[in-house]
């Protein structure tokens, strides 16, 4: 099977995307880029994430070619390989549809440096223009809403992030979407501060050390 470990932890963080609370249904998609043979695996289009397995998930080329599985992949197939191709920094992307950071993108909002952990991000998390689901005009303005960032909201439509591996990724994914429930429910009382580009370039540098960074990706 190619790609047999990620394809497995696709699966393992899949389910975690419900248990984390970071999306409902089947909604939102996983996938793991390996750079020596130039495929990304990618959860199927449609399938419970508790009845789903590792055969289940997809594994495409960079041209969106089905290389190896059944299953169709997700309908968000371009909104990864855009960042394959574009982003070498990136081997794993999480898309969630998680409240939180949906509100914003919902209301076409960034989500600024209320928070130090913002930094996971980059110095804010920008929303990318709308465009309809499973399109490349939303590949497209989800790049650019990413550059130089981890993450991104998406309007009208949740959260996407991009890392290293794949429990990078995650944490990303889950501590944005900590950071835009604070920020949302901060400017419900209040004016929210807002940290200066200088601190978050500060934690940016001191992120970028953060954990365990196994070179290779997953």
């Amino acid at each position: 099977m190619l790609m047999k470990e990620a394809r497995q932890s696709i699966v393992d963080y899949s389910r975690k995307l419900i248990t984390s609370g970071l999306t409902v249904g089947t909604g939102g998609n996983i996938s793991v880029f390996d750079p020596e043979n130039g495929y990304f695996a990618i959860t199927p289009s449609g399938v419970d994430y508790f009845a789903m397995n590792a055969e289940d998930v997809v594994v495409v080329d960079l041209n969106g070619k089905v290389v190896e599985g059944d299953r169709k992949p997700s309908s968000e197939v371009d909104l990864h390989r855009i960042f394959y191709q574009n982003r070498p920094d990136i081997r794993a992307v999480v898309h969630t549809h998680s409240t939180y950071c949906t509100v914003l993108a919902t209301n076409h909002m960034e989500l600024p440096a209320s928070s130090y952990l913002v930094a996971f991000a980059g110095k804010n998390v920008r929303c990318g223009e709308y465009a309809s689901f499973g399109t490349m005009e939303l590949a497209q303005n989800t790049l650019k809403a990413m550059e130089g960032r981890n993450a991104a909201l998406m309007a009208n439509h949740g959260l996407i992030t991009g890392s290293f591996d794949l429990p990078r990724a995650f944490e990303i994914a889950e501590q944005i979407e900590f950071c835009a429930k604070v920020y949302v429910k901060a400017k419900a009382i209040g004016t929210p501060v807002i940290l200066s580009d200088e601190e978050m370039e500060r934690m940016g540098v001191r992120f970028q050390s953060y954990g365990q960074h196994r070179e290779g990706g997953n």
